[in-house]
């Protein structure tokens, strides 16, 4: 067995009967459930706006070559530095040249999934330059020393005595601290942060082909004072990201709002146009864009699987997935964990050995049902295992399995051939590892059905 796979299966059995660890996970994903049933009912058609949704993300997709060059100009002539990184050491290697250039000391950071994807922070740090995460899950999950358990709430996983507790050992706040005096205490922290900070980084939720501007779409209102007060904004985006026109922010703002985090809008939504124009008083000096790739074109290439582009980041087939739920974010071993990660991951850079995780999914379908862009996932990850196994890269012992069990089930007197109390020490022995240890495989009765129906009399 690979040695992610291998981990895999261990930190599913740690963490699927970590009684602890799935009650806090079960809570927030309750409370997440809550929160979406009423956030929906902003739409009268929430089918109608998932087709909308659909249909201009497919276009996107159908004409991503034209809009990513329309987007380009209309960027350039906002003002704003647009760079192209076909993989992540690119990328890298312009964030470290404008922070070089910059003599940055302090980077804040909005959220970001395609900065994990990069390990920005660790980048940064290796430079010397200390990158402080602003969102507060963020920042709780940075404070661990951890990854972020989510796409859109990173410390998921965390109950607010576990925080209470991290605070406590950390900056000795007093103990059993509330969630209110928490969040009172790391704001003020960061507005320190955000004062000295040389550089902010962001990422960017859409991309505005139409207005060559970059969309973000938050909550606490971190984003906005990490591109607008420190000197330079670094914006980081996959290829992917784009809308065709402006007014497509009022469908997209709508449905990631309510589906994602179960409100009719977020807080903070900002649109950047470039960087401060003269007489204003607000805003970075020079904005930079870094395109990133890192896979993105090798998944556009796939004819069964480039839909999973259309992905916009909003979580819900994380929340409803039955194994994520069980099994958590961090188990996955990836950056996009639930059925969207198990789909894209192994076409991703520095992600392709991950394939057996479109084997971890029940396929019940509803990753499927709940995706406001209408990707149909449950039937990815069904074409993901059979390329895998045409592949020859998983399924042969199935593969072998199938093939002496096709051979004795098609003879019954071969079948009768080995006695009961061989089958069962086979099943003990093959079960258990097949099934885990936790599973009872059946147990054969000294006497078949046969040789009982054959001396009934």
């Amino acid at each position: 067995m690979e040695v992610k796979e291998k981990i895999f299966r261990e930190l599913s059995e740690k963490k699927g009967f970590d009684e602890k660890y799935r009650k806090t996970i079960s809570h927030n994903i309750k409370q997440y459930e809550k929160a979406v049933d009423r956030g929906v009912k902003f739409f009268s058609s929430l089918e109608e706006a998932k087709n909308c949704a659909s249909q201009v993300k497919s276009y996107v997709l159908n004409n991503l070559d034209k809009l990513l060059i329309e987007f380009e100009k209309n960027a350039v002539d906002n003002g704003i530095v647009v760079l192209w990184a076909r993989n992540s050491r690119e990328a890298i290697d312009y964030l470290l040249k404008i922070v070089e250039e910059e003599k940055a000391e302090l980077v804040v950071k909005s959220k970001s999934m395609i900065s994990e994807e990069l390990e920005i922070n660790s980048e940064l740090e290796n430079k010397g330059v200390r990158s402080v995460e602003t969102d507060l899950g963020e920042f709780i999950v940075q404070q661990a020393g951890e990854k972020p358990f989510h796409l859109l709430t990173p410390a998921m996983h965390k109950s607010k005595e576990d925080v209470a507790a991290l605070f406590r050992e950390k900056y000795d706040i007093p103990e059993n601290s509330t969630p209110e005096e928490i969040t009172k205490f790391v704001r003020k922290v960061l507005r320190e942060e955000f004062i000295k900070a040389d550089i902010g980084i962001t990422g960017a939720n859409f991309l505005v082909a139409d207005t060559g501007s970059i969309a973000l779409t938050e909550n606490e209102g971190n984003g906005l004072m990490t591109l607008a007060w420190p000197k330079v904004h670094v914006a980081i985006s996959g290829i992917e990201k784009l809308v065709p026109s402006v007014t497509d922010l009022d469908l997209f703002w709508n449905i990631v709002s309510a589906i994602g985090t179960g409100q009719n809008i977020t807080a903070y939504n900002s649109v950047i146009s470039g960087p401060r124009r003269d007489k204003e008083a607000d805003g970075p000096e020079k904005v930079y864009l870094i395109l990133f790739d890192g896979g993105r074109t090798r998944l556009f290439d796939q004819k069964d699987h480039h839909e999973a582009l259309k992905c916009i980041r909003c979580g819900a087939c994380l929340n409803y997935c039955p194994v994520y739920r069980t099994i958590g974010g961090h188990t996955y071993g990836t950056v996009y964990s639930g059925p969207i990660g198990s789909v894209i991951s192994m076409y991703l850079e520095n992600t392709e050995d991950t394939g057996f995780l479109n084997f971890a999914s029940s396929l019940c379908g509803k990753c499927t049902e709940v995706c406001p862009v209408k990707i149909p996932l449950h039937r990815m990850l069904l074409l993901n295992r059979k390329k895998l196994v045409e592949s020859g890269k998983k399924g042969q012992i199935e593969k072998t399995f199938y093939k002496y069990y096709k051979r004795f089930m098609l003879k019954r007197k071969r079948l009768d051939r080995v006695g009961a109390s061989w089958k069962n020490r086979a099943m003990k022995s093959v079960g258990s590892k097949a099934w885990g240890e936790r599973r009872k495989p059946p147990v054969f009765a000294r006497e078949s059905f046969n040789r009982r129906w054959r001396n009934r009399g």
